[in-house]
């Protein structure tokens, strides 16, 4: 039978992180739709919404489709013509790897295949063989939302899996009291610890201190995690061996305000990091720099790395980083610098968060700064800290101009027509910054590891 969907009422809202809560209805819908399980009836919120539609078979996500609505929304039959339109080659692929036969239409009361689908073949060998994981959550100040996210790790059906939370900095009781009341509700384990200097990457590099999993695992506190998040973040370690680092993919959580909207639009999911898995590798160097990693690579909110080879390479500048001028790149900067030592990195689809963008204007507007000065905060320490980082530079700083700094670039030059150009220009004034920021943080997070080395 199909099933109806629709947006039900917003999450609350934490002030601090998002902003005030929207009064008109949400701009758009986000539908997780499984057509092994039949098609759900999309319902619009208003006339000009729009919806944005994770297709999955039989869990395996195949694509983001992004829909207007009209005020009747989609029935079960549209969706299926859209869901085809869009994806037919895929599906008609997946149909008969189960042995199920394809005719160009799309049934929308589920499927029901003569054999098991090779997606979930691999799953199941993920949790037979897959490697312990430390789940890490470096969270600063943000209780409600750091409950949301632990409601999702807690009943993940990974055997092998712990979770462990990085209060860093903390002014509070409260995120120590949001561990307790998860480990009460799940009936699990938490791990808790405390990284006193301010930083994502002191945070995490206390991570890669008290984790004690062969792989950590990292998501955001801002995000919530599919129920088999951890099993596929452990498919790409068990599918390619040699792998250093898997990371997944990041989903809106809700489109509920056009800033929510214009994030996705200038840095989601559709600018480049498809549903397709990928390798990177020492073979792959020519198609992809090391120092270019976005779009293939992945980011920070869900990233899986090797805690050995995390120790082998120091751990994460702790100039780079939410919590320092800087802003971000530390992420970045980890990816490359395990590429640039002929590392392995895989991209796995399958591995999905959904990631909760900022409601506000000013927010958004604050944070695609901080996104520019993450971006050349993280080349200036290429430069700074890695063998031949100034000449693969070089041969990367052509495309990486054009398309973070020009108007006519990837990154800026195809947003959509209503798209505040004041976002674009704090973007690229953030960019400008991040040059002179490095160094600035680099300072700073010398003097910090000279006093904790004083105080010990």
């Amino acid at each position: 039978m199909a099933r109806s969907a629709s947006t039900g009422p917003l999450p609350a809202l934490d002030p601090g992180i998002q902003g005030a809560g929207p009064v008109a209805p949400p701009v758009g819908v986000v539908i997780d739709c499984d057509i092994a399980e039949g098609l759900p009836a999309v319902v619009a919120p208003h006339s000009s919404a729009r919806a944005l539609i994770l297709v999955r078979i039989f869990g395996e996500p195949l694509g983001l489709l992004a829909k207007p609505l009209t005020a009747s929304g989609l029935a079960p039959d549209d969706l299926a013509s859209v869901i085809v339109n869009d994806l037919g080659q895929l599906l008609e692929a997946r149909f008969a790897e189960c042995g199920l036969a394809w005719d160009g239409h799309l049934p929308t009361d589920g499927l029901r295949p003569p054999r098991v689908p090779g997606f979930l073949q691999g799953r199941e060998r993920a949790l037979r063989e897959g490697p312990t994981i430390t789940a890490a959550v470096c969270t600063r100040g943000r209780p409600e939302s750091l409950t949301r996210l632990l409601d999702s790790l807690c009943p993940q059906d990974y055997p092998r899996m712990r979770v462990l939370v990085v209060d860093n900095a903390p002014t509070d009781d409260k995120t120590r009291q949001a561990v307790l009341g998860a480990q009460d509700k799940h009936g699990v384990d938490i791990d808790y610890v405390v990284e006193p200097r301010p930083g994502l990457s002191w945070a995490r590099n206390r991570a890669i201190e008290s984790a004690d999993g062969e792989v950590i695992a990292w998501v955001d506190d801002d995000e919530r995690c599919d129920p088999w998040w951890a099993t596929e973040i452990a498919r790409g370690f068990v599918e390619v061996p040699e792998a250093d680092g898997v990371t997944g993919i990041i989903i809106p959580g809700e489109i509920a305000t056009k800033s929510q909207e214009w994030f996705e639009e200038f840095s989601g999911v559709r600018r480049g990091r498809g549903f397709a898995p990928a390798v990177f590798s020492p073979a792959t160097a020519r198609a992809q720099s090391p120092l270019y990693p976005l779009p293939p690579f992945g980011a920070g909110g869900n990233m899986a790395l090797r805690r050995a080879v995390l120790k082998e390479v120091g751990g994460f500048d702790c100039a780079l980083g939410a919590g320092t001028v800087t802003c971000g790149g530390e992420d970045s900067a980890m990816l490359s610098t395990l590429m640039m030592r002929g590392g392995t990195i895989v991209y796995q689809p399958s591995a999905v968060v959904h990631h909760y963008h900022r409601r506000d204007y000013d927010t958004l507007l604050r944070h695609l700064e901080g996104y520019g000065r993450g971006l050349t905060a993280y080349y200036a320490s290429m430069l700074a800290n890695q063998p031949g980082g100034p000449v693969r530079f070089l041969r990367a700083s052509g495309d990486a101009a054009r398309n973070h700094l020009s108007r006519r670039g990837d990154r800026h030059g195809d947003v959509s027509h209503d798209f505040p150009r004041e976002l674009l220009r704090a973007n690229r004034k953030g960019a400008l910054r991040g040059w002179f920021a490095y160094p600035v943080a680099r300072v700073r997070a010398s003097r910090m590891r000279r006093a904790d080395w004083a105080g010990a």
